[in-house]
């Protein structure tokens, strides 16, 4: 055993009796290996990654892929000059994404992120940029921006709107219709819209918005004399998913109208948080304004971001699934962790009183309900009864015009094999058969109670 500071022994003792230092720095420490044992003790209270079915982000990589994230942990992303190798990893993996989604060849730029939620910003900003210029050609007012987007979006579009003065026109939930559609996006433009956002992998339920279609409405209103407004992708994770288990679908800059796409790396990109991609379809999409030439450390360097330094880890980790992976293996896991999250679908079908809002047959990702004849115990009771056997299931209340309508939602991701599969089905059915066994409802808890789960 390791030698401790004389003078740090009270603060061990401290530590073995539960009183770590919460608000003041101490004044000894106790050393490296103590520090990590006490750490690692209260860490044992987190719930399990690997039994998390709520969160979209990657909680498994290959033992060779995280060794070359802990190898590459101290490299800053943003020193290029410095680090001009990792640089070109993520000049290469831009490229691959570029091809990956259609884009005009040679044309398309983009940007590595701190994750799709600041690659969504970016493309927000540069709707925003590229409208406000278009205005003040043709002389007129620009105090009046809007983006138009379904009240599905994640939360990253809502704190856009407020961070750069934009009016979200979110499109409500109404009846069986739980994502934007063609219709309802082109019906909300008008002169002062920035852009339409299309979701290609919905938080709430796992659907894709139709992107082809929104186009092609969109499409029809400008050639009616209406405003030729543009469209962005928020592919955080179907950006990774479709190419490989929809490869027919429309959806990507195949669309003329689609000028940017927004992807997480940390989700179904398979590397361990956090990294996001931005990409536009050309030069002309992203206005020079926005970027930034600094000379920072011995070179020149253009930059488009809101953060500056940051880890070039998880961009080599991205190289790394690129490389090791390739097209095929890249379809291999993506098409099993589909085939596992339709199984379970089907197995919850069938299990009685569930019904199922989607069936994880676009993203791994379904979302069910209750029978409403069910009456003794709503989806939060299943939740906490899962949680007791280790699995964290979010359950949640739909937005405005919905919100009579109270989901469980399970992600799979890769990492999850059919044998932990069968065991949280069995888990689900053992779940279920108890509180179906209940001879009188469960005393209602308070929202703030059951509000374990922030969408």
């Amino acid at each position: 055993m390791k030698l401790i500071h004389a003078g740090s022994s009270r603060l061990v003792e401290d530590a073995l009796s539960g009183r770590l230092p919460h608000h003041k720095l101490p004044e000894h420490g106790v050393g490296g290996d103590v520090a990590s044992d006490l750490i690692k003790n209260e860490l044992l209270l987190d719930g399990s990654a690997r039994l998390n079915l709520a969160t979209f982000v990657t909680t498994w990589m290959p033992p060779a892929g995280a060794e070359l994230m802990a190898a590459t942990a101290d490299k800053n992303m943003i020193d290029k000059d410095e680090y001009p190798q990792t640089a070109e990893i993520e000049a290469r993996c831009v490229h691959i994404l570029a091809d990956l989604w259609h884009a005009p060849d040679g044309e398309a730029v983009g940007t590595s992120t701190t994750g799709s939620s600041e690659a969504a910003m970016l493309g927000g900003m540069a709707l925003k940029w590229r409208w406000r210029e278009r205005l003040r050609k043709e002389a007129r007012e620009t105090d009046r921006p809007n983006l138009v987007m379904g009240a599905n979006v994640q939360v990253c579009w809502e704190k856009f709107c407020r961070y750069w003065d934009v009016e979200p026109r979110l499109v409500p939930m109404e009846g069986d219709r739980f994502h934007l559609t063609a219709a309802e996006a082109a019906q909300r433009c008008d002169e002062n819209t920035i852009g339409v956002v299309a979701i290609l992998g919905s938080t709430f339920d796992g659907s894709y918005e139709p992107v082809q279609e929104i186009s092609e409405a969109l499409d029809q209103l400008a050639a009616r004399g209406g405003p030729d407004v543009p469209l962005h992708v928020d592919a955080a994770s179907g950006g990774f998913v479709a190419p490989f288990v929809q490869p027919d679908l429309v959806w990507d800059f195949q669309i003329e109208r689609v000028q940017s796409i927004n992807a997480s790396g940390h989700k179904y990109g398979l590397v361990y948080p956090g990294v996001g991609w931005a990409l536009w379809r050309s030069k002309e999409a992203l206005p020079d304004d926005l970027i930034f030439d600094v000379n920072y450390l011995g070179g020149s360097m253009p930059t488009f971001a809101l953060n500056f330094s940051r880890p070039g880890s998880e961009v080599v980790a991205q190289y790394f699934n690129f490389l090791s992976l390739g097209r095929e293996g890249f379809e291999v896991v993506q098409r099993t962790t589909g085939d596992i999250a339709t199984r379970i679908a089907h197995e919850i079908a069938g299990m009685g009183p569930y019904w199922l809002l989607t069936d994880g047959s676009e993203l791994p990702v379904f979302a069910f309900a209750l029978n409403g004849d069910v009456k003794n115990y709503t989806v939060f009771d299943v939740a906490s009864q899962l949680r007791e056997r280790g699995w964290l299931v979010p359950a949640y209340t739909f937005p405005e015009n919905r919100q009579d309508l109270s989901v469980l939602r399970v992600v799979v991701r890769a990492g999850m094999t059919q044998d932990m599969a069968d065991l949280f089905v069995e888990d689900l059915r053992k779940t279920t058969e108890t509180l179906e066994s209940l001879d009188s409802p469960l005393p209602q808890r308070s929202a703030e109670e059951r509000a374990g789960f922030k969408h």
